[in-house]
């Protein structure tokens, strides 16, 4: 048992999902199943074992089912599919074939079998770049852990039980747990694990319960009982407050609560500044349940569709009619608002289908996004005319990843004639004027944007991967994770020689990178020419609050001044001088989302 902490204790991790909650921790015991490991040595245990497993899995199943069922809310079924998807993995034949040949070759029993599974699809996963990739291993880890449980004959400890006002406290938590909180009593939940981009805490935001997630050591440190304070907006909880503690941030609920309902009123308005520039804002997605928060929060459209995952945790390829049924739904419940659908930005060694072949020593510079797809043509096809065929229910764009010169962008168009002939050939609709864009986040393809330029209808900035690149740092290597810089001035040289290409050619350019949410960074975006900005959906509100507080030609002024300086810190004094002056009072009181 831990002894806890000793007096107010205050703790840092991912603020998954913006509100302040104060209460008493409930402790939810989600500690891992203990896996027992032995041989078979008598060979008539391994059918045994066998159904044992299958067993476990069908239990798994018929639990998910039961909770899908319960599931009433209107919120909450925008995330049924989540659970789906959790039944669809532990239908997935190749974990169900993998521990199974492990259980019958290696002569071990059924809880190790499956823990080396999931082990070997984890260490695939944990291999990329990609934050989204690397949050689905919680899915898969949540899928075992109940087998598990239900081999070892252990209760699933529902929070559906709870019926006390209550902040909940686990390592972590299944979005079957999440799904099943009544908001009357679960006031917030923190847990050891997670990310911003696990579907837990996507399903946090929707429901609009405050969330901290990858404290790494809450839980040791709590009991049941002891007060908490949950601050999503900043990642920050208080254990055991102080009575002024508690005092201070009942204080900055109540004034987060009035600044949410003003930013709230900015959703309905249009993103313009003071001397009348339009902006255009969209949001990035990646699960079709976050396209209500889109709407609410004032998003006029998609401006990131991520498709990566309709390609993974499963042991085949998505046929036509999976991609243009997703599609079809994704234009629709925006409509009338545009969607832009990225293509498949994910390599090989990512898919399923092979989960165990062999991996690339540098993934993010291998054969992955448009390189991808240009050498497996058949799969790239699938996808084009699942989205030509959703074309005609909207407005929708299309968009090349990773672009890093002219033959690309021109053979994915040569293959996208291709596909649009064959369905003229077919006499199947679809919008014939689609536009194509290309992403820009490669330093190459910003030196030759004037050519690409002629070659699409839009550009769109993609600033996650193009300082990496440009300033030659992996963001997800701790040692050197503080070199990445928005500001530094070669990445804004290069967001303005893309912009100039793109306006030199008469094409729109977007960014939809993390800076693009980013309110510090608006001005200067506006300054550099940004037609559209596409973000977090919840930062729409508060973006839309900084563009309309603001004149264009103070933007511009800004975006000439900062090339006075050489160094980030100069140019972040620099925009930080002139926000102090045009918000005196602060941006709204309210951190940034």
């Amino acid at each position: 048992m831990s002894e806890g902490f000793s007096g107010e204790q205050l703790l840092r991790g991912v603020a998954a999902s913006p509100g302040i909650a104060i209460g008493k921790a409930y402790l939810v015991d989600r500690r891992k199943t203990e896996i027992p490991r032995f041989f078979l040595v008598d060979l008539r245990h391994v059918p045994e074992e066998v159904e044992r497993f299958h067993e476990a899995a069908r239990r798994s199943q018929e639990e998910l089912r039961e909770i899908q069922g319960r599931i009433q809310d209107s919120v909450l079924e925008e995330h049924a599919h989540i659970l789906e998807a959790h039944i669809r993995m532990l239908q997935d034949r190749s974990l169900t074939q993998e521990t199974v040949r492990r259980i019958r070759e290696e002569r071990i029993n059924a809880e190790w079998a499956l823990s080396k599974t999931l082990e070997k699809f984890k260490s695939v996963l944990l291999a990329s770049q990609d934050e989204y990739l690397r949050s689905r291993v919680a899915d898969l880890d949540f899928v075992g852990e109940r087998i598990l449980r239900n081999m070892a004959g252990v209760a699933q400890e529902s929070v559906a039980q709870i019926q006390e006002e209550v902040i909940v406290v686990a390592h972590d938590l299944s979005p079957a747990d999440t799904a099943q909180m009544n908001r009357e009593v679960i006031k917030g939940f923190v847990t050891n694990m997670g990310g911003r981009t696990s579907h837990t805490a996507i399903i946090a935001r929707s429901l609009g319960i405050p969330a901290v997630v990858g404290l790494e050591k809450v839980v040791e440190g709590v009991h049941t009982g002891d007060t908490l304070i949950v601050d999503g907006f900043q990642g920050i909880v208080v254990i055991s407050p102080r009575p002024e503690t508690v005092k201070d941030y009942l204080e900055r609920r109540s004034r987060y609560q009035i600044v949410e309902e003003e930013l709230l009123a900015y959703a309905r308005l249009p993103g313009e500044t003071l001397d009348g520039h339009r902006v255009t804002l969209h949001a990035n997605i990646e699960m079709l349940d976050e396209i209500p928060v889109v709407l609410g929060h004032g998003g006029e459209g998609i401006g990131l569709y991520r498709t990566e995952f309709l390609y993974l945790n499963r042991a085949d390829l998505p046929t036509e009619e999976e991609h243009y049924g997703v599609y079809k739904e994704v234009i629709e419940r925006t409509a009338p608002h545009p969607v832009t659908i990225r293509t498949l930005d994910i390599g090989g060694d990512k898919l399923r289908a092979n989960p165990g072949g062999p991996s690339e020593t540098n993934p993010a510079l291998g054969l992955r996004a448009i390189r991808f797809s240009l050498r497996e043509v058949e799969l790239f096809k699938t996808q084009l005319r699942g989205i030509l065929r959703a074309s005609v229910h909207g407005r929708v764009r299309i968009m090349f990843p990773m672009i890093s010169g002219l033959s690309e962008i021109r053979e994915a168009k040569n293959i996208l004639s291709e596909v649009q002939e064959e369905l003229r050939r077919q006499g199947i609709a679809f919008d014939e004027e689609i536009p194509v864009g290309a992403m820009i986040e490669i330093p190459s393809a910003v030196s030759i944007a004037d050519f690409l330029a002629r070659e699409v209808d839009f550009f769109s900035i993609g600033t996650n991967d193009l300082i990496q690149y440009c300033l030659a740092i992996d963001r997800v290597n701790e040692h050197v994770v503080y070199l990445y810089e928005p500001l530094h001035p070669a990445v804004l040289r290069m967001v303005r020689n893309t912009v100039e290409a793109a306006h030199g050619a008469g094409i729109p350019v977007a960014m939809c990178g993390e800076m693009a949410g980013e309110s510090m960074y608006i001005p200067i975006l506006l300054g550099l020419g940004l037609d559209e900005l596409s973000m977090n959906a919840i930062s729409i509100p508060m973006a839309k609050k900084v563009i309309r507080s603001i004149r264009m030609r103070d933007c511009r002024d800004l975006a000439q001044k900062v090339f006075q300086f050489g160094t980030p810190e100069e140019i972040h004094l620099c925009i930080k001088e002139a926000l102090g002056n045009w918000f005196p009072n602060g941006i709204g009181n309210l951190p940034a989302p």
